[in-house]
Protein backbone atom coordinates (compact mmCIF):
# COMPACT_ATOMS: atom_id res chain seq x y z
CA UNK A 1 0.00 0.00 0.00
CA UNK A 2 1.02 3.25 -1.21
CA UNK A 3 2.22 5.63 1.94
CA UNK A 4 1.34 9.03 0.41
CA UNK A 5 -2.22 9.83 -0.16
CA UNK A 6 -3.98 10.51 -3.21
CA UNK A 7 -5.60 14.24 -2.62
CA UNK A 8 -8.88 15.52 -3.92
CA UNK A 9 -10.03 18.97 -3.99
CA UNK A 10 -13.63 19.66 -3.93
CA UNK A 11 -15.78 22.48 -3.76
CA UNK A 12 -19.39 20.78 -4.50
CA UNK A 13 -19.34 22.00 -8.48
CA UNK A 14 -19.35 19.45 -10.89
CA UNK A 15 -15.78 20.05 -12.09
CA UNK A 16 -15.36 18.92 -8.74
CA UNK A 17 -16.93 15.64 -8.40
CA UNK A 18 -15.18 14.58 -11.94
CA UNK A 19 -12.33 15.46 -9.91
CA UNK A 20 -13.52 13.18 -7.19
CA UNK A 21 -14.53 10.12 -9.27
CA UNK A 22 -11.00 10.18 -11.23
CA UNK A 23 -8.94 10.14 -7.99
CA UNK A 24 -11.10 7.49 -6.14
CA UNK A 25 -9.77 5.53 -9.46
CA UNK A 26 -6.57 6.48 -9.29
CA UNK A 27 -6.46 5.93 -5.19
CA UNK A 28 -7.87 2.42 -6.11
CA UNK A 29 -4.92 1.42 -8.66
CA UNK A 30 -2.17 3.04 -5.61
CA UNK A 31 -3.83 0.81 -2.94
CA UNK A 32 -3.36 4.21 -1.43
CA UNK A 33 -5.50 6.04 0.79
CA UNK A 34 -8.15 9.09 -0.96
CA UNK A 35 -7.45 12.50 1.02
CA UNK A 36 -10.57 14.62 0.42
CA UNK A 37 -10.00 18.18 0.94
CA UNK A 38 -12.34 20.99 0.96
CA UNK A 39 -11.08 24.49 1.05
CA UNK A 40 -13.19 27.16 2.39
CA UNK A 41 -12.31 30.48 1.33
CA UNK A 42 -12.12 33.36 3.28
CA UNK A 43 -14.75 36.03 3.13
CA UNK A 44 -13.34 39.49 2.19
CA UNK A 45 -14.51 40.52 5.70
CA UNK A 46 -12.46 38.19 7.87
CA UNK A 47 -9.64 39.89 9.44
CA UNK A 48 -6.60 38.46 8.77
CA UNK A 49 -4.89 38.87 12.33
CA UNK A 50 -8.14 37.12 14.44
CA UNK A 51 -7.00 33.79 14.18
CA UNK A 52 -9.50 30.66 14.52
CA UNK A 53 -9.75 28.57 17.59
CA UNK A 54 -8.89 25.81 15.06
CA UNK A 55 -9.29 23.89 12.04
CA UNK A 56 -12.53 23.46 10.95
CA UNK A 57 -14.55 20.23 11.59
CA UNK A 58 -15.17 17.93 8.51
CA UNK A 59 -18.37 16.78 10.01
CA UNK A 60 -19.79 20.13 9.94
CA UNK A 61 -19.37 20.83 5.92
CA UNK A 62 -21.71 20.66 3.66
CA UNK A 63 -19.49 19.81 1.01
CA UNK A 64 -17.61 17.11 2.62
CA UNK A 65 -21.09 16.12 3.52
CA UNK A 66 -22.51 15.94 0.05
CA UNK A 67 -18.97 13.77 -0.74
CA UNK A 68 -20.04 11.72 1.93
CA UNK A 69 -23.18 11.21 0.21
CA UNK A 70 -21.88 10.52 -3.19
CA UNK A 71 -19.16 7.91 -1.65
CA UNK A 72 -22.11 5.69 -0.17
CA UNK A 73 -22.90 4.59 -3.34
CA UNK A 74 -19.70 3.54 -4.66
CA UNK A 75 -18.28 -0.25 -3.73
CA UNK A 76 -14.78 -1.20 -2.93
CA UNK A 77 -13.70 2.23 -0.97
CA UNK A 78 -10.09 2.73 -0.61
CA UNK A 79 -9.35 4.10 3.16
CA UNK A 80 -10.89 7.86 3.09
CA UNK A 81 -10.35 10.61 4.98
CA UNK A 82 -12.10 14.39 5.34
CA UNK A 83 -10.35 17.15 5.80
CA UNK A 84 -11.75 20.84 5.80
CA UNK A 85 -9.38 23.88 5.75
CA UNK A 86 -10.34 27.68 5.81
CA UNK A 87 -8.19 30.34 3.43
CA UNK A 88 -7.21 30.89 0.24
CA UNK A 89 -7.65 27.98 -1.66
CA UNK A 90 -4.73 28.85 -4.10
CA UNK A 91 -2.25 29.26 -1.09
CA UNK A 92 -3.50 25.98 0.61
CA UNK A 93 -3.97 23.74 -2.02
CA UNK A 94 -0.30 23.50 -3.48
CA UNK A 95 0.78 23.05 0.14
CA UNK A 96 -0.64 19.88 0.17
CA UNK A 97 1.31 18.31 -2.44
CA UNK A 98 4.42 18.51 0.35
CA UNK A 99 2.59 15.14 1.72
CA UNK A 100 0.55 13.92 -1.23
CA UNK A 101 1.21 11.32 -4.04
CA UNK A 102 -0.72 12.93 -5.96
CA UNK A 103 -3.20 15.61 -6.03
CA UNK A 104 -5.97 15.98 -8.01
CA UNK A 105 -8.47 18.82 -8.84
CA UNK A 106 -11.58 19.83 -11.68
CA UNK A 107 -10.55 21.98 -14.48
CA UNK A 108 -13.12 24.77 -13.43
CA UNK A 109 -14.26 25.34 -9.84
CA UNK A 110 -17.48 27.51 -8.23
CA UNK A 111 -15.55 30.87 -8.55
CA UNK A 112 -14.29 32.75 -11.19
CA UNK A 113 -15.84 33.35 -14.60
CA UNK A 114 -17.41 30.36 -16.16
CA UNK A 115 -16.29 30.93 -19.34
CA UNK A 116 -12.31 30.62 -18.42
CA UNK A 117 -11.28 26.90 -19.48
CA UNK A 118 -8.45 26.50 -16.23
CA UNK A 119 -9.58 27.76 -12.82
CA UNK A 120 -6.54 29.85 -11.09
CA UNK A 121 -6.79 27.35 -8.23
CA UNK A 122 -6.21 23.98 -10.71
CA UNK A 123 -3.41 26.89 -12.37
CA UNK A 124 -1.81 27.74 -9.00
CA UNK A 125 -2.01 24.13 -7.97
CA UNK A 126 -0.08 22.56 -11.05
CA UNK A 127 2.39 25.37 -11.09
CA UNK A 128 3.71 25.20 -7.17
CA UNK A 129 2.43 21.34 -6.15
CA UNK A 130 5.59 19.57 -4.66
CA UNK A 131 4.03 16.01 -6.04
CA UNK A 132 2.19 15.55 -9.37
CA UNK A 133 -1.02 17.34 -10.10
CA UNK A 134 -4.01 15.60 -12.30
CA UNK A 135 -6.74 18.85 -13.93
CA UNK A 136 -9.64 16.84 -14.97
CA UNK A 137 -11.36 18.64 -17.72
CA UNK A 138 -15.05 18.99 -18.24
CA UNK A 139 -15.95 16.11 -21.09
CA UNK A 140 -16.34 17.91 -24.38
CA UNK A 141 -15.17 21.16 -23.14
CA UNK A 142 -18.61 22.38 -22.05
CA UNK A 143 -20.83 19.81 -21.47
CA UNK A 144 -22.36 19.20 -18.64
CA UNK A 145 -23.53 15.67 -18.72
CA UNK A 146 -21.43 13.79 -16.21
CA UNK A 147 -18.92 11.06 -17.49
CA UNK A 148 -18.39 8.04 -16.48
CA UNK A 149 -15.00 8.23 -14.96
CA UNK A 150 -13.49 5.08 -16.64
CA UNK A 151 -14.57 6.43 -20.01
CA UNK A 152 -11.37 6.52 -21.36
CA UNK A 153 -9.57 3.52 -19.72
CA UNK A 154 -8.78 1.91 -23.23
CA UNK A 155 -6.35 5.04 -24.35
CA UNK A 156 -2.96 5.28 -23.84
CA UNK A 157 -1.27 7.43 -21.66
CA UNK A 158 0.88 9.78 -23.28
CA UNK A 159 3.83 11.61 -22.27
CA UNK A 160 5.14 14.67 -23.79
CA UNK A 161 8.91 14.20 -24.22
CA UNK A 162 11.59 16.66 -24.70
CA UNK A 163 14.57 14.91 -26.79
CA UNK A 164 16.91 17.38 -25.97
CA UNK A 165 16.64 17.73 -22.46
CA UNK A 166 13.92 15.14 -21.57
CA UNK A 167 12.94 14.99 -17.52
CA UNK A 168 13.49 11.48 -15.67
CA UNK A 169 11.02 12.31 -12.89
CA UNK A 170 8.13 12.74 -15.95
CA UNK A 171 9.38 9.69 -17.62
CA UNK A 172 9.56 7.75 -14.57
CA UNK A 173 6.08 9.15 -14.01
CA UNK A 174 4.77 8.24 -17.19
CA UNK A 175 5.88 4.69 -17.19
CA UNK A 176 4.48 3.67 -13.82
CA UNK A 177 1.08 5.01 -14.49
CA UNK A 178 1.26 3.29 -17.65
CA UNK A 179 1.52 0.01 -15.86
CA UNK A 180 -1.09 0.90 -13.69
CA UNK A 181 -3.58 1.23 -16.48
CA UNK A 182 -2.65 -1.46 -18.87
CA UNK A 183 0.67 -1.03 -19.85
CA UNK A 184 0.06 1.09 -23.16
CA UNK A 185 2.48 4.27 -23.20
CA UNK A 186 2.61 6.51 -26.16
CA UNK A 187 5.89 9.44 -25.77
CA UNK A 188 5.66 12.41 -28.16
CA UNK A 189 8.63 14.02 -29.12
CA UNK A 190 8.40 16.93 -31.37
CA UNK A 191 11.23 18.47 -32.93
CA UNK A 192 11.22 22.40 -34.05
CA UNK A 193 10.25 22.48 -37.80
CA UNK A 194 10.81 24.59 -40.06
CA UNK A 195 14.06 25.78 -38.48
CA UNK A 196 14.42 29.29 -37.98
CA UNK A 197 17.92 31.01 -39.57
CA UNK A 198 18.47 34.37 -38.53
CA UNK A 199 21.52 36.35 -40.95
CA UNK A 200 23.22 39.42 -40.48
CA UNK A 201 23.33 41.78 -43.34
CA UNK A 202 26.10 40.40 -45.21
CA UNK A 203 26.08 36.82 -43.74
CA UNK A 204 25.54 33.66 -45.73
CA UNK A 205 23.05 31.23 -45.37
CA UNK A 206 23.69 27.91 -43.97
CA UNK A 207 23.54 24.66 -45.41
CA UNK A 208 20.41 22.74 -46.01
CA UNK A 209 18.96 20.52 -43.44
CA UNK A 210 17.35 17.58 -44.05
CA UNK A 211 14.21 17.18 -42.28
CA UNK A 212 14.63 13.10 -42.63
CA UNK A 213 18.36 13.42 -40.67
CA UNK A 214 16.70 15.71 -37.49
CA UNK A 215 13.61 13.17 -37.56
CA UNK A 216 16.12 10.28 -37.05
CA UNK A 217 18.20 12.28 -34.65
CA UNK A 218 15.34 12.80 -32.34
CA UNK A 219 14.33 9.58 -32.40
CA UNK A 220 17.69 8.23 -31.49
CA UNK A 221 18.19 10.33 -29.13
CA UNK A 222 14.75 9.57 -27.55
CA UNK A 223 15.47 6.14 -27.79
CA UNK A 224 18.53 6.04 -25.66
CA UNK A 225 16.86 8.51 -22.96
CA UNK A 226 14.06 5.43 -22.81
CA UNK A 227 16.26 2.75 -22.53
CA UNK A 228 16.64 2.50 -18.21
CA UNK A 229 13.01 3.26 -18.24
CA UNK A 230 11.73 0.58 -20.21
CA UNK A 231 13.80 -2.29 -18.43
CA UNK A 232 12.49 -0.81 -14.79
CA UNK A 233 8.83 -1.45 -16.56
CA UNK A 234 9.10 -4.51 -18.98
CA UNK A 235 5.39 -4.76 -18.96
CA UNK A 236 4.54 -1.71 -20.13
CA UNK A 237 4.47 -1.47 -24.21
CA UNK A 238 6.16 1.60 -25.39
CA UNK A 239 5.09 3.44 -28.85
CA UNK A 240 7.77 6.68 -29.95
CA UNK A 241 6.00 8.73 -32.47
CA UNK A 242 8.49 11.44 -33.28
CA UNK A 243 6.69 14.68 -35.13
CA UNK A 244 7.72 17.75 -36.51
CA UNK A 245 6.26 21.13 -35.26
CA UNK A 246 4.28 22.37 -32.04
CA UNK A 247 4.34 20.33 -28.93
CA UNK A 248 1.43 21.65 -27.97
CA UNK A 249 -1.07 20.94 -30.39
CA UNK A 250 0.44 16.87 -30.60
CA UNK A 251 -0.41 16.32 -26.91
CA UNK A 252 -3.99 18.39 -27.71
CA UNK A 253 -4.02 15.84 -30.38
CA UNK A 254 -3.50 13.10 -28.99
CA UNK A 255 -5.25 13.75 -25.69
CA UNK A 256 -8.63 12.91 -27.64
CA UNK A 257 -7.72 9.22 -27.45
CA UNK A 258 -5.86 9.45 -24.55
CA UNK A 259 -6.60 8.30 -20.58
CA UNK A 260 -4.61 10.51 -19.60
CA UNK A 261 -1.79 13.05 -20.78
CA UNK A 262 1.66 13.92 -19.23
CA UNK A 263 3.58 16.82 -19.10
CA UNK A 264 6.68 18.28 -17.22
CA UNK A 265 6.93 21.54 -15.24
CA UNK A 266 9.63 24.31 -16.10
CA UNK A 267 12.47 23.52 -14.35
CA UNK A 268 13.42 27.06 -12.82
CA UNK A 269 16.53 28.88 -13.88
CA UNK A 270 18.94 31.26 -12.49
CA UNK A 271 17.46 34.35 -13.92
CA UNK A 272 14.26 33.18 -13.94
CA UNK A 273 13.86 31.64 -10.00
CA UNK A 274 10.56 32.09 -9.92
CA UNK A 275 8.27 28.17 -10.75
CA UNK A 276 6.52 29.03 -14.56
CA UNK A 277 4.30 26.77 -16.41
CA UNK A 278 6.17 26.84 -19.73
CA UNK A 279 4.39 27.96 -22.78
CA UNK A 280 3.75 24.06 -23.55
CA UNK A 281 2.08 22.86 -20.12
CA UNK A 282 -0.04 25.81 -19.83
CA UNK A 283 -1.79 25.04 -23.52
CA UNK A 284 -2.14 21.49 -22.88
CA UNK A 285 -3.86 21.92 -19.60
CA UNK A 286 -6.23 24.87 -21.29
CA UNK A 287 -7.24 22.36 -24.50
CA UNK A 288 -6.44 19.00 -23.65
CA UNK A 289 -9.58 16.65 -23.47
CA UNK A 290 -8.56 14.15 -21.22
CA UNK A 291 -7.09 14.19 -17.72
CA UNK A 292 -3.52 16.54 -18.08
CA UNK A 293 -1.41 15.51 -15.12
CA UNK A 294 1.69 18.03 -14.51
CA UNK A 295 5.08 16.52 -12.87
CA UNK A 296 7.19 18.89 -10.91
CA UNK A 297 11.14 18.11 -11.52
CA UNK A 298 12.98 15.73 -9.46
CA UNK A 299 14.27 17.06 -5.99
CA UNK A 300 17.00 19.15 -6.62
CA UNK A 301 16.39 20.10 -9.75
CA UNK A 302 13.59 22.68 -9.46
CA UNK A 303 16.41 25.18 -8.36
Amino acid sequence: MSTQPVVAAVDGSEDSLRALEWALDAARRREATLRIVHVRQLTPWTQPEVLAAGPPDPGEDPVLEQVRAHLAKQDALPAVQYVALEGAPGALLPELGATSGLLVLGSRGRGGFASLLLGSNSLAAARDAECPVVVVPRPARGDDAPPAPSAADGGPVVVGMNADSPDEATLGFAFAEAALRGGRLRIVAAYPWPLQTWMLPGEMPPPDIDQDAVEHETRVLAEGFLAPHRERHAGVTTEVVVLPGDAAGHLVEASREAALVIIGRHRRRLLAPARMMGSVTQAVLLHAESPVAVVPPAPGEDS
